[in-house]
C-alpha cells in the first residue's frame, strides 16, 4: 500500500490538497477555476505512479454487453506545466502480454495474446507518443497523438480532464497530479479484424474499442525534503 492510499482519511490533507489545485491560465472560466494556491504544481518532468492508475478497454458482445479487460503492465512518462498544460507531453508503453479480464475461460488469455488478436509475440509493445494538446475548456484536455499496435501505427484522440494536485506534503513529498481520460479506435484500423460482425449484424466482437483511463503521476519533490536532497 502506498502513502497517498493512506492519507485520504486525514482532513489535513484533504484541505492541502483543496487549495494545492493549480489554476489552468486562460482555459479555465471563473466559475471553473480553483481558488489561487501558495502551493504551485511544479513544471517538470511527471513519472507514473502504478499503484494508482488503471487502463481499461471495453469492446461490444454480441450487442448484449459491453465486454470489459485491462493491461496490467504499462508505464508512462509526462512533462507537464499546470500554468501551460497545452504544452504537455507525453510518452506511454503498453506490454501486451499482461492482457487481463474477469474470470477468463481456459486458454482465452492465451488466444487473445496469439497472432488472431494482438500477436504479442511478433508485437511485444503497444506505444502511444502525444503530437499535440488542445483545450477543451475549464480542465479538459484533448490530447492528439499516434498510437502503434499490432505493428500499424495511426493518429488517436484522448480526450482528458485534469484531476488536481498537489507540490507535496510532509507524508508524500513528491508533487502529485491526477487524470482521467477516455478514447475511441477501430480495432480494425490496426490490423485485428477477427470476429467483427457483418454490416447490419451485431454477431461478433465490435470493432469500436472504447479506452478508459485513470491515472496518477509523481513529480518533483517538495523543496528542502530529503527527497528534495537525494541523488538522481
Amino acid at each position: 500500500m502506498t502513502i497517498a492510499s493512506t492519507l485520504s482519511p486525514l482532513g489535513a490533507l484533504a484541505r492541502v490538497a483543496t487549495i494545492a489545485v493549480a489554476v489552468f491560465a486562460g482555459s479555465a472560466s471563473a466559475a471553473d477555476a480553483p481558488p489561487p494556491s501558495p502551493l504551485r504544481i511544479p513544471a517538470g518532468d511527471y513519472t507514473l505512479d502504478k499503484a494508482h492508475s488503471s487502463l481499461v478497454f471495453r469492446v461490444s458482445h454480441l450487442g448484449f454487453s459491453s465486454f470489459t479487460g485491462r493491461f496490467a503492465r504499462f508505464d508512462a512518462k509526462l512533462y507537464f506545466d499546470p500554468t501551460r498544460p497545452t504544452a504537455a507531453r507525453l510518452d506511454v508503453m503498453v506490454d501486451p502480454r499482461s492482457i487481463e479480464t474477469d474470470n477468463p475461460p481456459p486458454s482465452f488469455l492465451a488466444m487473445l495474446q496469439g497472432a488472431d488478436w494482438l500477436d504479442a509475440e511478433r508485437y511485444p509493445e503497444m506505444k502511444f507518443r502525444s503530437t499535440g494538446v488542445t483545450s477543451l475548456g475549464g480542465r479538459r484536455l484533448r490530447v492528439r497523438g499516434e498510437l502503434t499496435l499490432h505493428g500499424t501505427t495511426k493518429p488517436i484522440e484522448l480526450v482528458a480532464t485534469f484531476n488536481g494536485g498537489y507540490a507535496g506534503h510532509p507524508m508524500d513529498p513528491q508533487a502529485r497530479i491526477g487524470f482521467s481520460a477516455q478514447s475511441r479506435l477501430k480495432r480494425s484500423d490496426f490490423g485485428i479484424s477477427l470476429g467483427i460482425p457483418p454490416p447490419g449484424s451485431q454477431m461478433g466482437v465490435g470493432d469500436v474499442v472504447e479506452i478508459v483511463i485513470e491515472t496518477e503521476f509523481n513529480g518533483p519533490p517538495l523543496p528542502g525534503s530529503p527527497a528534495a536532497s537525494a541523488p538522481r
